[in-house]
């Protein structure tokens, strides 16, 4: 039996990542693709998949914990599936400089999983609502007092799943890795 499903999976702290996951996940539906969405916390097998897009905030410098554990727990069989992966961050008033910073927390963060080589990476900017703050991050005056921003681009979102099916089904035959953010 041919694998053919994608798996959309995701880990987030208020809900901008899940937002972007559906809507890969609606996006790749319409395109006639079949996939499964999930959060990274209820996978507990990759067997019925034939490609896997993960998205993950960086937060306080990391990749979310979740991500990091579904990474880890899936090494064997995410060796042998084309992965992409996106990630956000929450950027403040200089958003190019902190789309910059928010990358390099994201290539050290994958850095630590050797074995794998996304077919691409996003950084899709992020939302920041103070409002939405969890512990122990709403203890940090900072990051309360700190305005409300959002920096996805759906434009370049959209753009990039559109690529993604081709990228999925034939994983050899490029690589492409992209920093897209809105300034």
């Amino acid at each position: 039996m041919e694998r053919s499903k994608v798996l959309i999976t995701y880990a987030t702290m208020s809900g901008s990542t899940q937002e972007i996951a559906e809507f890969v996940s609606n996006q790749f539906t319409y395109l006639g693709q079949p996939v499964e969405l999930h959060p990274c916390s209820e996978i507990k097998d990759l067997k019925a998949f034939s490609g896997i897009v993960i998205g993950a905030p960086i937060y306080m410098f990391h990749l979310h914990k979740e991500a990091h554990r579904f990474l880890q727990r899936h090494q064997k069989s995410l060796v042998d599936l084309p992965v992409a992966v996106f990630a956000g961050g929450a950027y403040g008033p200089n958003v190019a400089q902190d789309a910059l910073e928010v990358r390099k927390n994201l290539d050290n963060e994958l850095a630590k999983f050797v074995w794998l080589k996304p077919v691409s990476v996003l950084l899709v900017g992020g939302r920041f609502d103070p409002s939405r703050l969890r512990f122990p991050y709403n203890l940090i005056p900072a990051l309360k007092q700190a305005p409300a921003s959002d920096a996805r681009n759906w434009e370049d979102i959209h753009a990039w799943v559109d690529s993604l099916p081709s990228l999925l089904a034939n994983p050899f035959q490029q690589t492409l890795v992209e920093t897209r953010s809105r300034s």
